[in-house]
């Protein structure tokens, strides 16, 4: 393949209730995909945290922090000295008061931009999102040495019009910190493989927008849930290129940007969108 070649980091880890520990051990992990040539390093959503929207109706503010603050700080100095860009999920504590889920995106030791905030909240039983989180507003691409890239959180990897509007904004890679799992006992189910179903779509994503994603889950059971990791990396043209298991694990992974531009005119895609047609996209119901 010719063209650049960027290689990334994801960092698939389990989380205990000790967000020092947490912070630490990621730290860590993060400090081996640097060592293993990583130029962008991407954390696992709410990476320090248990995942407490299991449980509706707590009190998870002690877990909030703001931006910038102390993991931002950490991941800010390891930034700084090997020159790498690193997307920190955290949960925010808002200047506006309010919580978000929230990936902040940090090159050469900077917060570059606004930090992204989970536009798509669901609130589904072990998923009580709407509790905690205020949802974003809007996208964004981050220029980093290496590739313009965008970020989405976990339940924004379900709706395509997210990944094409990164994709029109000029996102090279797309990465979708994630925090999902099966509910204990219920790996099987009548509806089908979920797992199966979270990959796929998101190949499609990368189909359609001719982008390379990357999607980094955490591990272990936390609860009723178990974190069924499956990390993985998909080039312009939806192949598989990288996949993690269910343990914890630091995947590297070469990414081809330039492949991007020979997908998309192949398939033909963006150039011949409709716009014109797709008011009924921004209809509310």
């Amino acid at each position: 393949m010719e063209g650049r070649t960027v290689r990334i980091g994801l960092i698939q880890h389990g989380v205990t209730a000790d967000t020092g520990y947490n912070l630490r051990k990621t730290l860590a992990l993060a400090q081996e995909a640097v060592l293993g040539g990583a130029e962008i390093i991407c954390l696992p959503e709410l990476f320090r945290t248990p995942y407490f929207p299991q449980y509706e109706g707590r009190d998870a503010s002690l877990f909030a922090e703001p931006v910038p603050g102390e993991s931002t700080g950490v991941f800010s100095g390891l930034s700084r000295e090997y020159q790498v860009t690193i997307i920190v999920p955290i949960f925010e504590r808002g200047a506006d008061g309010r919580f978000y889920n929230t990936a902040v995106v940090i090159d050469n030791g900077i917060i570059l931009d606004s930090p992204y905030r989970k536009v798509h909240v669901p609130h589904d039983p072990l998923f009580f999102e709407k509790s905690y989180f205020h949802p974003g507003n809007g996208y964004a691409v981050y220029s980093t040495p290496v590739a313009r890239i965008g970020v989405l959180i976990c339940y924004d990897q379900w709706f395509p019009e997210a990944a094409r509007a990164l994709t029109l904004l000029g996102a090279e890679i797309i990465f979708y910190p994630t925090a999902i799992g099966w509910i204990r006992g219920e790996r099987d189910t009548s509806e089908g493989d979920w797992r199966n179903a979270w990959e796929t779509v998101q190949r499609g994503h990368a189909i359609a927008n001719g982008v390379h994603i990357a999607a980094v889950n955490r591990v272990g059971t936390e609860g009723d849930l178990v974190f069924w990791g499956s990390s993985f990396v998909a080039d312009a043209f939806g192949t598989v290129t990288a996949r993690a298991g269910e343990e914890e694990c630091v995947l590297l992974a070469d990414i081809f940007p330039d492949m991007n531009d020979e997908v998309r005119v192949g398939w033909g895609f963006l150039q011949n969108r409709r716009p014109d047609t797709y008011h009924i996209l921004t209809r509310e119901e």
